[in-house]
């Protein structure tokens, strides 16, 4: 069974997979926003970036957050000043089938 990247980083680095799991942990903890406003702007950073993986892990969280499709998807269109059309097109197809099927 192929390890997935996060897998592979904690075997190959687990100090270094601690301490930013760590970090993660304490971000999550901090009180200046909502669990569901730290869920959009992630998609909506990871949407900036292209990275549709993240994405992927990160709409059903936001999901069980109470965020709405119209939500997502506005997080997802906030990025097109910043990044451009692209990762919108890789993202907002996600965000339609996986929040009508799950």
């Amino acid at each position: 069974m192929e390890l997935s990247p996060m897998e592979l980083f904690q075997k190959e680095a687990p100090e270094v997979a601690a301490a930013f799991n760590g970090l993660i942990q304490t971000l999550v903890a901090s009180k200046g926003l909502d669990e569901k406003t730290k869920q959009l702007i992630y998609i909506a950073m990871k949407t900036a970036m292209g990275d549709d993986r993240a994405v992927r892990a990160h709409i059903p969280m936001a999901k069980s957050l109470g965020a709405s499709r119209e939500e997502m998807i506005d997080a997802v269109l906030m990025t097109l000043t910043v990044s451009g059309i692209a990762g919108v097109l890789k993202v907002l197809p996600l965000i339609v089938e996986m929040y009508d099927t799950q």
